[in-house]
């Protein structure tokens, strides 16, 4: 398992796709926080906060993970080397989880420079430091979590095709939903008390209320189930190759 992780980080690391994922959402995040005016932007604020990252991130992510996660199925099944890889001495499980740590460093790496927007609003504050550190810090818990639940939404997305741009569309489109799908379908107020269990499924609940920087255990049980629902569905996924 550690050598197809660190095959998979090098292949990240080795081409543009790992610097590009990493520059890109870089550029997005400092142009929406720092450059274009508005409500986002930190300089045009009253207050210390980095809020706006995190208010964004989450769409940002939406469309940059599936762009990391994309290959990581697609092109072995292209290839053919998915057979090959499936005979090697490891288990399902494992090629799995060597991907998916691959792709969630690859997230992790993008976001340990925006501390440096971290540490700008802390000196921007008057006094200096004057910033919820407790609030921030669990959005960044909660960001964390939110961007390993679009990663296993993206590598099963992946196992579902041997085309990238598909894979891509796929994971888009059930982030997109697992994330404000379900907000919507409980505003509808269609199924009475069932509307509030509906809320609960989605992916936005969970995330603002970690954002507060109260953790609840309850949301990330969440976030661990989700991660390991699409897991086990990627796992079903090769399996079936053998049906």
């Amino acid at each position: 398992m550690y050598s197809l992780l660190k095959k998979e980080i090098q292949g990240f690391l080795g081409s543009l796709i790992g610097y590009i994922v990493i520059i890109v959402f870089l550029t997005i995040m400092g142009l929406i926080m720092w450059v274009f005016p508005g409500d986002t932007n930190v300089l045009d604020g009253e207050y210390a906060s980095l809020s706006s990252l995190f208010n964004m991130a989450p769409w940002v992510f939406m469309f940059l993970i599936p762009a990391i996660t994309m290959r990581l199925f697609a092109d072995e099944n292209k290839t053919g080397t998915i057979e090959l890889l499936l005979t090697k001495p490891i288990t399902d499980l494992q090629i799995i989880g060597a991907k998916y740590i691959a792709g969630f460093l690859l997230v992790l790496f993008s976001l340990l420079p925006t501390l440096i927007y971290f540490a700008t609003v802390y000196y921007l504050g008057a006094p200096v430091g004057n910033i919820d550190q407790g609030g921030m810090w669990g959005s960044y818990l909660g960001l964390l979590f939110l961007a390993s639940g679009f990663v296993a939404i993206g590598l099963f997305s992946s196992s579902l095709s041997d085309n990238q741009v598909i894979a891509f569309i796929i994971a888009v489109f059930i982030s997109f939903f697992t994330y404000i799908g379900f907000d919507f379908i409980s505003s509808l107020d269609l199924l009475g008390g069932i509307d509030y269990l509906i809320l609960k499924l989605g992916i936005n609940e969970h995330y603002i209320s970690m954002s507060r920087g109260v953790i609840d255990t309850r949301d990330a049980l969440y976030f661990l189930s989700l991660i390991a629902f699409f897991i086990m569905l990627t796992k079903l996924k090769l399996s079936s190759r053998n049906w």
